[in-house]
């Protein structure tokens, strides 16, 4: 268990880990710089190597917690020795906040608390939030070929932070988000209680669904209402270059997208490739669940989207399950890839959000294409995921989320590079945050808004000791959140007024106003 040997005039202690002393056998809880997994451990969870390659800090320790009460008593550690508790699930989070930090820190991985536990009558789930949504699936998929999930397209997103931020996927339009769908959850306290919904109180129940859970407390596990699907689903891929008329087609699905069918959800990509003679191009590749089969989908397309020229040797009708491989580029392998939380990045990643409330017209896309000819082909890249259906009728206020009704779909941008390319990183930052400034004139305002899980620290400013003042904390707050933020605020006043629970974009209390 953890110890509490060291004291606040012991930094050599700490530095070693003497507040947390265990042994170094590989099967431990705890993990100082001095154990041979320590490395590992650390990187086997970051999914994006530009924040730690920028960081100054590594964590004093990791812990892997197995029990609540280690969790409990890693809060305790935290407060004796006012070292920062960072909570880390699956490590997708694009700006690194949950391992890394400008002040002395460990972090508390959730990755031995996973376990899934599924009610086929009731049709729910708990899910402990170290999970990750490919274990997720895999265990649904186990007990029933007609329940499903409504949550993201890569397998090794954790649990954590994908439901506490939002929680989009390819079924949204039909089902909503993942945080639309969490009825309970349990969670440790800053004074290490652990609460239900009921004796949470409403208030942080509903800041946790889509207002970011390491604000509040340590969310140690989910439950959630599961969605009924047909035992029949059709996804395609098409892709359409300029000599196949991309820019007039896209500029089209920007009228259907978010008003076609609410079964169907057809997601863009964008960017710069080689064609088949060498040259480069803008490859638009359209990417679609149905939900339901071919012979229903086909007479849709026809009607809301010709333009596309989808046929039938297009599309591909599988059991949902399958779906999730094909959406993550592992069509055709086994299923138990799902399980696999070791695909360790090696590559470099800077992303922002835009929100689309009117379509971009040609000129403008053509912009776009200029900007992404710019970076070398595959590099750089646009998703538009669109919205509609479902997540138009639910209230701004409902959850924290607030990207519902007017919106037509959310802009992704990325730009990556390797290892080897790192000294340029800059550039390439550079370039991506000129795209952004470009898209102003084309999207939300007032404010221009974000997602959340695509969390951005270009986004207003925070300060050196990682204590987020409210005048700093509105620029992004207002951007992620919309007027709910004043409410988030207000919760974090009530349950964590000391600002433990903190990072450079958390929800600061009104004593930081």
């Amino acid at each position: 268990m953890l110890t509490s040997s060291a004291s606040r005039n012991e930094p050599s202690k700490l530095r070693s880990g003497g507040a947390f002393q265990k042994s170094n056998s590989e099967t431990d809880s705890i993990y100082t710089p001095q154990n041979a997994s320590y490395s590992s451990v650390l990187q086997s969870s970051i999914r994006n190597l530009r924040p730690e390659s920028n960081s100054r800090q590594r964590p004093f320790v990791i812990i892997t917690p197995e029990h609540e009460s280690q969790i409990q008593a890693a809060i305790y550690c935290s407060k004796k020795y006012g070292i920062q508790l960072k909570v880390r699930s699956g490590g997708h989070d694009y700006e690194g906040l949950s391992y890394i930090s400008q002040t002395p820190f460990f972090i508390v991985d959730m990755r031995n608390l996973r376990s899934i536990s599924i009610d086929t009558e009731k049709n729910t789930a708990w899910v402990q939030t170290g999970a990750t949504l490919g274990e997720l699936y895999y265990t649904i998929a186990e007990k029933s070929k007609t329940l499903a999930f409504t949550a993201g397209v890569c397998p090794t997103v954790g649990v954590g932070g994908h439901f506490s931020g939002g929680g989009y996927g390819m079924m949204s339009r039909k089902h909503g988000i993942a945080a639309d769908h969490i009825i309970d959850a349990k969670l440790i306290d800053a004074n290490g209680q652990i609460h239900d919904r009921e004796s949470m109180g409403e208030d942080l129940f509903w800041a946790i669904r889509g207002g970011g859970g390491t604000s509040f407390g340590i969310v140690v596990a989910f439950k959630v209402k599961l969605i009924v699907i047909p035992e029949t689903v059709t996804v395609f891929n098409v892709t359409r270059t300029l000599d196949q008329n991309a820019t007039q087609i896209v500029h089209r699905w920007q009228y259907v997208a978010d008003k076609i069918d609410e079964n169907l959800l057809i997601r863009l990509f964008i960017s710069s490739i080689n064609s088949s003679n060498g040259k480069r191009t803008i490859g638009a590749s359209f990417t679609s669940l149905y939900l339901g089969p071919v012979d229903d989908l086909l007479p849709i397309m026809q009607e809301k989207f010709p333009e596309l020229g989808l046929v039938k040797e297009d599309c591909t009708e599988m059991p949902w399950i399958e779906s999730t491989l094909f959406f993550a580029g592992f069509q055709g392998e086994s299923l138990d890839v799902l399980l696999n939380r070791t695909q360790v990045s090696r590559s470099y990643f800077k992303g922002k959000s835009d929100y689309v409330k009117q379509p971009i017209p040609e000129y403008g896309l053509e912009s776009i294409w200029k900007f992404l000819n710019q970076e070398d082909a595959n590099r750089a890249g646009l998703q538009f995921s669109p919205y509609g259906g479902i997540i138009d009728d639910i209230s701004e206020s409902e959850i924290p989320f607030p990207h519902r009704s007017g919106n037509i779909f959310m802009i992704h941008y990325g730009v990556g590079w390797s290892q080897e390319e790192n000294a340029e990183s800059q550039r390439h930052i550079d370039w991506i945050r000129r795209l952004y400034n470009f898209m102003a004139r084309y999207v939300s305002k007032s404010p221009r808004a974000a997602y959340f899980n695509y969390r951005d620290l270009d986004i207003g400013m925070n300060n050196i000791k990682g204590n987020t003042s409210y005048k700093q904390a509105s620029v992004w707050g207002f951007k992620y959140f919309k007027n709910n933020f004043r409410r988030l605020v207000h919760i974090k006043n009530k349950v964590d007024p000391t600002n433990f629970f903190r990072n450079e974009q958390s929800v600061p209390p009104v004593s930081l106003w």
